[in-house]
């Protein structure tokens, strides 16, 4: 194997989409004990690259400047782990820990080797020929998942499931329903983390389950195919109203947000008394201004910020694990992989252009050949 790959860089460092272009002569990552090399095949576009393409994106320490953290491919090589202790958390790919908020699986799997097949998480580096990963954050690519669903898995789900359980406590107990569930609002009910939450609300049984898009077709395909409760038409509709009238007035228990200041007040009024706000993205704005804090101390309400990539690597093994768990629900039909283009990494130009427009519903893969 040469020393050299492809991989999609930025000139200058920073700048527009016309900024990516494909480098030839990017250095092959040396996977350190404990990380596999892995051949991309696929991977996921997601808003942090856009952000990160611009420069306004704070990266972890550990993460490379190639862009992307979702991917899907062969492992060509792997590194073992440096001590015996390590081996579990791994070279298996799995964890002796289990605590922490959400629980999740604990069945190791066999020993990764050259020629799996694959699909994971990094904290960079993923539009490129090859990454080095972590086997902490791999899980293998059952045969029923194309390797472009695959790649649309790993960033988007386990931010879901981290919005859902780890953050939010989950669906069960309290909530004004019959069931004894808990009602939830997702915004922009179309994107990729939102499309995962919704199943994953239905899934554990979540009283009502609505959500926020910016068309009346997003809106449509949130309830027709994802089964939401219902969806609102934020430019069309008051959704605070429409919410309010669907829970008699009571408001929803749960809310995840990636916009921000722009519906920091609304959020506060459409969240129900001892609900929780999970906020995940900055999409409207950071600064919210005149907003009325009252409606936070009489609600009772909670308010918590949430990242995935600044994680260390055990709490996101945890969300792998619980992701684990999920996969033969793909293979039942119960959890679907919504993607809305395919590409080849060759229009990595046209890709994002096409993130930046938000016309899309599901996911935008790029493929390498």
């Amino acid at each position: 194997m040469a020393n050299l790959m492809k991989a999609v860089d930025i000139k200058n460092g920073k700048g527009p989409a016309e900024a990516l272009f494909l480098n030839p002569a990017t250095p092959i990552p040396q996977p350190p004990p404990g990380h596999a090399l892995v051949k991309v095949r696929a991977f996921g576009l997601n808003r942090m690259d856009l952000s990160q393409r611009e420069g306004r994106y704070p990266l972890p320490p550990q993460a490379p400047a190639t862009l992307g953290v979702e991917f899907s491919g062969t492992i060509v090589a792997v590194t073992p782990s440096s001590s015996s202790s390590d081996a579990a958390a791994s070279a298996d790919g799995s964890s002796s820990s289990s605590s922490g908020g959400g629980g999740g699986g604990n069945n190791p799997p066999a020993a990764f080797a050259p020629g799996d097949e694959v699909f994971g998480l990094a904290y960079g580096g993923a539009y490129a020929e090859y990454i080095a990963v972590s086997t902490r954050m791999l899980l293998r690519k059952p045969a029923h998942l194309t390797f472009e669903q695959a790649a649309g898995i790993p960033e988007t789900w386990l931010t879901a499931t981290q919005a859902l359980h780890f953050v939010l406590g989950g669906v069960e107990g309290g909530g004004g329903s019959s069931s004894g569930k808990k009602s939830i609002l997702w915004h922009a009910g179309a994107s990729g983390v939102s499309i995962a939450g919704i199943q994953l609300s239905r899934l554990a049984g979540a009283a009502q389950v609505f959500a926020t898009a910016g068309s009346a077709d997003k809106c449509a395909f949130v309830e027709r195919e994802l089964g939401a409760t219902a969806a609102f038409n934020y430019k069309e509709q008051d959704w605070v109203e429409e919410v309010l009238k669907r829970t008699e007035g009571k408001g929803v228990d749960l809310v995840v947000d990636f916009v921000g200041a722009s519906y920091f007040q609304k959020n506060l009024d459409v969240v129900a008394r001892d609900g929780r706000i999970c906020m995940l993205g900055l999409l409207g704005g950071a600064v919210a201004e005149q907003v009325n804090i009252g409606k936070l101390l009489y609600k009772r309400a909670r308010i918590e910020g949430s990242t995935l990539r600044s994680r260390d690597e055990d709490y996101q093994g945890r969300l792998r694990d619980r992701l684990e768990e999920y996969l033969p629900k793909f293979e039942s039909g119960e959890l679907k992989v919504w993607i809305d283009t395919v590409l080849p990494w060759e229009d990595i130009v046209k890709a994002h252009k096409l993130l930046e427009e938000n016309k899309t519903m599901g996911k935008i893969i790029c493929t390498i050949s």
